[in-house]
């Protein structure tokens, strides 16, 4: 007896739709934490003489002189893997709010636009999705990224007059306490306009290039979710690129206002940061350290989206079996 194609259809259906809430969001928000791991332990050291070079641009010639600097200075723990505990802080707790929200947004945009599901969804809705889900994702990168930021510039910033007591003695816990013992929950949030102005925009060329690349990478006759894990490493890393490449000035700016002292002073704006970085130091500035960011980005990302998608795939077929049982 042949099956009842339209019942089994049905039924296919029902359990899509029961996975497509609670579960989705969860198989999205635990592939985002296991890539966010996965991303910092690659990138972390190139992220490093990332901020160094953007917020002390005068003190190293170039990334290579900074990398080799800072390595003798601190060597590998305190130097060059600074801040990795808030930085898996910020990645981790970024990427999986940032992947939950995703396949959130994913689906309001396909409503919004009347289509079917999100694997039809073309690059450029995939591109949005990004960007409103980076909305949400910017209130918890925010606080740990300032961490991170000065945790990493510690020694510059010791160097210039900016911070009082031993560096060697600084962790990123006491430093979370000073902040919010000197500035309150506020202190935590510096920076944040420049994080939305970074992340918006960033993630939405950061999932567009992402799926343009996917399509333009999926041979004849396969769907974009089996090119491999070579290629979706390629597409992740050429997503890493073209989010840094668009957004640089902007995390500039705001690596720039995060780690300044602010006991006393007023918190300087976006637009007057990038301003007077533009007519005191050249537009130049607002690149420096680009070169070790895609460096960086390409492994980091590709990690990231390889990790994601391993664990979506996984997760879902999971999710499919335990349904089936119930």
């Amino acid at each position: 007896m042949e099956p009842n194609m339209e019942l089994l259809e049905q039924e296919m259906g029902i359990r899509k739709k029961s996975r497509s809430t609670a579960v989705d969001a969860l198989i999205d928000f635990t592939g985002g934490t296991i890539g966010g791991v996965v991303s910092v332990y690659v990138g972390q050291p190139l992220d490093t003489v990332k901020v160094k070079l953007q917020t002390f641009p005068t003190l190293y010639g170039n990334a290579l002189d900074c990398f080799l600097k800072t390595f003798r200075q601190d060597g590998i723990a305190r130097g060059l893997y600074a801040g990795t505990i808030p930085s898996l802080a910020a990645n981790v707790s970024e990427n999986a709010v940032l992947f939950c929200f995703y396949g959130m947004c994913q689906k309001v945009v396909a409503n919004a636009t009347a289509t079917s599901s999100v694997e039809d969804l073309n690059p450029l809705q995939n591109a949005i999705s990004g960007g409103l889900a980076a909305f949400f994702s910017s209130f918890t990168l925010c606080p740990t990224e300032l961490v991170k930021c000065r945790l990493q510039a510690m020694r510059e910033m010791a160097t210039k007059g900016q911070l009082e007591g031993s560096v060697e003695r600084i962790g990123p816990f006491s430093l979370t306490r000073d902040i919010l013992r000197n500035e309150g929950i506020r202190g935590l949030y510096k920076g944040l306009t420049s994080t939305f102005m970074r992340e918006m925009p960033g993630y939405f060329f950061f999932f567009g290039g992402y799926e343009i690349s996917r399509v333009l990478l999926t041979p004849p006759g396969k769907k974009k979710d089996e090119i491999g894990a070579l290629r979706t490493i390629v597409c992740g890393g050429i997503g890493g690129v073209a989010l840094w490449t668009a957004i640089f000035p902007a995390d500039v700016c705001k690596s720039r206002i995060q780690i300044q002292a602010v006991e006393g002073q007023k918190t300087p704006t976006f637009i007057a940061t990038i301003t007077k970085i533009f007519k005191t130091e050249g537009i130049r500035v607002l690149y420096k350290g680009l070169g070790p960011t895609i460096v960086r980005t390409f492994p980091a990302t590709g990690a990231l989206f390889l990790a994601y998608e391993m664990t979506k795939k996984y997760g879902s077929q999971f999710a499919d079996r335990f349904g089936r049982h119930e």
